[in-house]
Order: structure tokens, then sequence, then C-alpha cells
């Protein structure tokens, strides 16, 4: 449905930094909430080029290729009511529910710690608290990835809690093959060539390392931070 349905734009997102809507897709008598991201809505920033929904549809092929299940189910369309973007699952999320405060519950660790691994690699540039939503399903989902897979370091994340701590078997083993270069085509075909080289050094180094980072540079965090 989010590939072919019909897509109903419903509301704009205010408080979003793009133009981001919240859309119905529409396909015979089933309808479901996305949240679409097109490309003439973003605005211009220096050091990613334009097609920022692209990089959201990277995140969610390399979330699904990594079988974590962290991306809400996202895909492109060309044929977006506001021209080319991405139209992404929306999530029913818990209210008032975001990193800062599922990180004080270790139940939720294990979930946190593999979004913390999936923006090691992916080199997510803006990891606020706010992008780490509890469904109503019980499963903690990341969006707003688009500004991930830049080939030079830029890892900015409010998630530095499992700084030093081994990454663990469960975390090694999924990232073997994509340290190993094995980066789908899926993934590949939405970065350039120099990305897609990053993306599988970045997993190799992550490997080599053993353990998650600690915070590096001028400016590891986002902002704001929620």
């Amino acid at each position: 449905m989010l590939s072919q349905g019909e897509v109903v734009l419903k509301a704009r997102i205010t408080w979003s930094s793009n133009a981001t809507f919240l859309a119905e897709v529409r396909d015979g008598q089933s309808e479901l909430a996305a949240i679409y991201k097109p490309e003439r809505g973003e605005r211009r920033l220096w050091d990613f080029p334009p097609g920022l929904w692209r990089r959201e549809v990277a995140a969610y092929e390399l979330d699904r290729f990594l079988g974590w299940g962290l991306v809400p189910p996202t895909a492109a369309r060309q044929d977006g009511p506001l021209g080319p973007g991405s139209l992404q699952l929306c999530v029913d999320a818990a209210p008032g529910e975001h990193y800062f405060t599922l990180v004080k519950q270790p139940r939720w660790w294990p979930q946190l710690r593999k979004v913390a691994a999936f923006d090691l690699v992916a080199n997510n540039a803006d990891r606020k608290s706010g992008h780490c939503l509890l469904g109503q399903d019980g499963k903690i989902w990341a969006i707003d990835n688009g500004l991930c897979f830049h080939s030079a370091p830029k890892l900015r994340t409010v998630i530095w809690d499992f700084a030093g701590e081994p990454l663990g078997p469960e975390l090694v083993t999924d990232l073997q093959p994509l340290a190993q270069g094995a980066v789908p085509e899926a993934l590949a075909c939405l970065l350039d060539s120099a990305e897609a080289r990053a993306l599988a050094r970045r997993a190799a180094r992550a490997l080599d390392e053993g353990a998650f980072p600690e915070p590096t540079g001028d400016f590891p965090l986002p902002w704001p931070l929620i």
C-alpha cells in the first residue's frame, strides 16, 4: 500500500523542520496512516544534497537488511501529491514517551542498544530523543532518519548511555555481512558509491572496536535534544 496506494494529504505537521504531512493511503477497501516527506519541502543544507527522503528509504532498507525492525516501513513515491518523496507508516505511539524516558527503564535497553548501533553504522547526524517512539505494539521505533549515510563522520545523537559497553554477540553477528561489504542493492542504489563504501567501513570499524563509542568531536549532540 505504501508503494502503490492512493495518497491523500490530511494535515501538515507544523513542528517539523522540513515540510512533513500526515497522509491517508487508500487501496481498495483498506486505509492506513502514513507520513509523507516531499523533496520540494526540504530546507537546503550545506552538507547534505537535496533528496533527504531517499535517506529515509535507505534507513528502512538498512534496517530490513539487518533484521532489527526499528524503522517503520518506508517507500519511495515518485508520484506523491507534492512530487517525489518518502512515505512511511505512521506509528501509533505512546504520548510523552521518548528516549530520555525510555532509557530509565532497563527493559528497553536491548532495543535502545540496537538503535544506537544502527545510528553508529548509518552515521546518523540527528538522533534526537523524540525520534525514538514507543509504539502501542510494545516496540521502539526509530523515525526521522533523513540525515544519515554521509561519507564523512557526522554522528550526533542523544544515545550515549551505552558508550564503552561491548556490542554483544547478537549485534556483532548481524553486522558481519555489512562489514564484509555486502551492501544490498536496494540500499546502495539510494546512496552514492562513496556513501555505500563508507557504510561498510563503519560496520567493519564497529566490529573491530567491539564496543559502543565514546562521544567525540565538538558537536556530539543534536539540537534540540528532544
